[in-house]
């Protein structure tokens, strides 16, 4: 880029198995190959050391040695995309993510960690090198000048004519549409593609009037009974194709009676139903109606995502905003 990115710190997800090839070439008390290059080339020394070195574990916390099972792979992706999930909670962070080395499972699931988490500024990258370059243990990157490099049948190679290329890959980010819920807790792999998918699907509510429960695109929707009440009703009148509410519109029926025989046949007369009823003896004011539709939008939001939540909410329509 014009100008470069250059990072200030370079963490490393591997397993057992990878420890050591990581410690061999980049830990400052072995060939640190990473100070070499920035000597090399008058970078800035980015952070690394061996708390940035992230070890694949299971479940329990034990470490993997390798990603080979159909369970290493599914407690490879949970701890990678938690990986993802914590650098992409700083918004002062800006996370350049590498596809190169590692299982190719493991680079489909950071790849795929980042495209559900990452933001404007996080990057995708892959490294393109000839592979006579890429596994040769003895080749890091080529230098400013003229090194021979000995390969295993005795033949060699100058190290500084070598081709290396930074491919740049483009990425769906689909953050916008994951629930607040899952981008703050610790949700598998699986379990934030199946809330992802959601997002694609046609918009499905479930309302379970004795239980007075209600779902949204396969989400769990709790609030407060006032709001949920409200919210219901506006389902109802949406259903029968009644039109949208305004707080100086009459109707046969008075809005808010309207509201509180939906609010009795959820939550019944006890409770909070008096002070309600109280509190609309004068009818429905127009603050009153805003307040329900903001609080309401807020828990859609944080529930959905901001982008799925989109289909569910109260909108406004036309010149005299009604809902």
């Amino acid at each position: 880029g014009d100008p470069p990115w250059l990072p200030t710190a370079i963490h490393v997800i591997t397993t057992q198995g990878g420890l050591k090839h990581v410690r061999a070439g980049l830990c400052a008390d072995a060939a640190n190959q990473l100070g070499k290059l920035c000597q090399d080339y008058a970078l800035p020394m980015p952070c690394f050391c061996e708390a940035h070195i992230h070890l694949i574990t299971d479940a329990t916390g034990k470490v993997l040695d390798d990603v080979r099972t159909a369970t290493d792979n599914s407690h490879a992706a949970d701890f990678i995309s938690r990986i993802v999930r914590q650098f992409t909670a700083d918004e002062h962070c800006s996370l350049h993510v590498s596809l190169s080395g590692g299982r190719r499972t493991m680079t489909y699931y950071i790849g795929y960690a980042l495209s559900l988490f990452g933001r404007v500024q996080d990057r995708l990258s892959h490294v393109v090198v000839d592979s006579e370059y890429f596994f040769n243990v003895d080749f890091f990157y080529p230098p400013p000048r003229s090194v021979w490099v000995v390969r295993n049948d005795g033949t060699g190679f100058d190290a500084s004519i070598v081709e290396v290329t930074l491919a740049e890959i483009p990425f769906l980010r689909l953050r916008e549409g994951l629930p607040a819920p899952l981008l703050q807790g610790n949700a598998s792999f699986s379990e934030t593609i199946t809330a992802t998918q959601q997002h694609f699907n046609p918009p499905e509510v479930i309302l379970n009037w004795q239980q007075a429960s209600l779902t949204c695109g396969g989400i769990a929707i709790t609030m407060p009974p006032i709001q949920f009440a409200f919210y219901v009703w506006m389902l109802q009148r949406c259903l029968h194709n009644q039109p949208p509410i305004h707080w100086t519109d009459q109707e046969e029926t008075p809005f808010e009676q309207q509201f509180l025989k939906i609010y009795q046949q959820l939550f019944g007369t006890n409770g909070n139903y008096e002070v309600i009823k109280r509190t609309l003896s004068k009818g429905m004011s127009k603050a009153w109606l805003e307040e329900r539709k903001s609080h309401i939008n807020k828990i859609l939001t944080q529930l959905l995502g901001t982008a799925r939540a989109q289909e569910y909410l109260l909108h406004s329509h036309g010149k005299r905003p009604r809902m």
